[in-house]
């Protein structure tokens, strides 16, 4: 108890009453400001127009590590690259068709055909990627005989290039 009325003393020592409310110090005299005139500025013309498909810089890096990969060799390296940006990006198409095509050279041809229809389905408008699609659909059925399965997706390739 005397360690508390010890500490409240001394704590009230410390704390002070409030004062007259300081004065702000006079402001010296300056002289007086001359404004310019506003002057017009030029309004630029409308933005251009972004582009038709504009990757992901994310996206874009994955891609190039993919292709890289692949080019060297290291299909299961670029295939795992790959899905890593479709779970980033699952609606690019380009993704589905590069993944596509490191199938096929995995020699899966039956998951290459399926990954190629995949990329097709998100394609949209994108005839020259719908003809490359139906390209590798043509090679994977080549390659596993079905030679008439081929022959139809190469009409098919035919009729997206248009």
């Amino acid at each position: 108890m005397k360690y508390v009325i010890i500490v409240s003393a001394v704590l009230a020592g410390c704390a002070t009453a409030p004062g007259p409310a300081p004065t702000p110090a006079p402001e010296p005299d300056l002289p007086p400001v001359q404004i310019p005139e506003a002057v017009p500025v030029p309004v630029p013309g409308p933005a251009p127009a972004p582009a038709a498909r504009t990757e992901n810089v994310a996206i874009a890096g994955l891609m190039d590590t993919a292709r890289t990969d692949a080019a060297a060799g290291r299909l299961a390296n670029a295939a795992a690259t790959l899905e890593r940006a479709l779970r980033i990006e699952p609606r690019n198409p380009r993704l589905w068709h590069e993944l596509a095509r490191v199938r096929l050279k995995q020699g899966q041809y039956a998951q290459a055909e399926s990954v190629a229809a995949r990329s097709n389905s998100w394609a949209g408008s994108d005839n020259a990627l719908r003809a490359e699609n139906w390209r590798l659909i043509a090679e994977a059925r080549t390659a596993r005989g079905d030679a008439e399965g081929a022959r139809t997706a190469l009409d098919a390739a035919e009729r997206s290039g248009r």
